[in-house]
């Protein structure tokens, strides 16, 4: 890690870095966009289910006072007022509440997606530290940052709200000839006009801020150079480290290869840089099999065990290329080379036989 510090973070963030992230809670999101879907979301709330409201207050207020020639306290009429109440309280206000924790919800997940991270959940021992929070919460350039956000959007606000309501009592002073019910309309008009121009002014400071929020995550991850090299190292593994796997295994191979050799019936040769293992097995294979194969240094170890165990060399230049070329150790010879190669083959059987009848 010491050697990540004071590296110009330059690179993007790459996927796994953003997904780890994201596990821990970290995520570009606005509180303005929230903040304004709740104000909006509530006032179309409120506005929708308005009669609602109005039967339910209606509907309390005549209860209360169609009691009140009978009414004689005693605790058993407060408890029930208290129900009443409360009742009330609950069935008027949990449409509302219901809805603005579904539309909180809706601009969260639209924002940031929906996710269940137990890692983000976890608590850390480290936000229970007082004076660290105290030190983040006053001293932080994140703090600073969302006091000047505050300040700005109180300012901006109050300053629109002064220039709509100085149109609206400029209005309002016209209504002094007025009827009672065509006062009342006009505030009802002018809340909702102000309400609505002030959600406009939200949605504008909502817009900046998330694309702000959004463009302040993506630099805040950014990476150096050695972190995404070393996060290619965890993910991938040391290409230093594969490399000399590789190495050991390819080494492996060829030993084995060469256990082989003594086993073959002949050795096509270029002569100098090429040299090709073939073994014929009819009753397993329907044609002859490569056991090794090699160029220049292994070519020459190739020839080396087969003389020191008595498998006989054969010279066939063309041969011995396109073998190298098409077949690698393992592969039966191709239907193109057959030929050439059971010419050779069947050569190398006579020979064998002639010996074993002079014998």
């Amino acid at each position: 890690m010491a050697d990540n510090e004071g590296q110009e973070k330059t690179e993007e963030a790459t996927s796994k870095k953003l997904e780890d992230t994201r596990n821990e809670g970290q995520v570009a999101k606005s509180q303005e966009l929230g903040s304004f879907a709740i104000f909006s979301g509530g006032f179309f709330i409120l506005f929708a289910s308005k009669s609602f409201i109005a039967n339910q207050i209606g509907g309390m207020t005549k209860y209360i006072f169609n009691s009140l020639d009978v009414l004689t306290l005693n605790m058993n009429i407060i408890q029930l007022y208290f129900l009443k109440a409360l009742g009330f309280f609950a069935l008027t206000t949990a449409p509302i509440l219901l809805g603005l924790m579904i539309v909180g919800f809706v601009s969260n997940v639209g924002q940031v997606g929906f996710k269940i991270s137990l890692k983000a959940m976890k608590p850390k021992m480290s936000k229970f530290n007082i004076l660290k929070g105290f030190k983040k919460l006053f001293f932080s350039s994140t703090s600073l940052v969302e006091v000047a956000k505050s300040l700005a959007k109180l300012f901006v606000i109050g300053i629109f709200t002064y220039w709509v309501l100085e149109d609206l009592i400029k209005d309002a002073v016209l209504l002094i000839d007025h009827s009672v019910s065509e006062i009342v309309n006009f505030m009802i008009e002018a809340a909702v006009t102000l309400i609505f121009k002030l959600a406009m002014v939200f949605a504008v400071i909502a817009a900046i801020d998330f694309i702000f929020q959004k463009y302040k995550h993506k630099k805040d991850l950014k990476m150096s150079k050695q972190e995404v090299k070393d996060e290619g190292k965890q993910t991938d593994g040391d290409p230093e480290v594969k490399a000399r796997i590789k190495s050991i295994q390819f080494e492996m191979a060829r030993k084995r290869m060469m256990q082989d050799v003594p086993s073959a019936d002949v050795v096509i040769t270029n002569p100098t840089h090429y040299a090709i293992a073939i073994k014929y097995e009819p009753e397993k294979n329907a044609a002859p099999k490569v056991l090794a194969k090699g160029v220049d240094g292994v070519a020459q170890r190739i020839k080396k065990i087969a003389v020191e165990n008595g498998v006989p060399l054969h010279e066939d230049r063309p041969l011995a290329r396109a073998l190298y070329k098409i077949a690698d150790v393992g592969d039966e010879i191709p239907e193109e080379l057959f030929q050439a190669v059971a010419h050779i083959l069947a050569h190398i059987f006579k020979l064998r036989s002639s010996r074993k009848s002079i014998v």
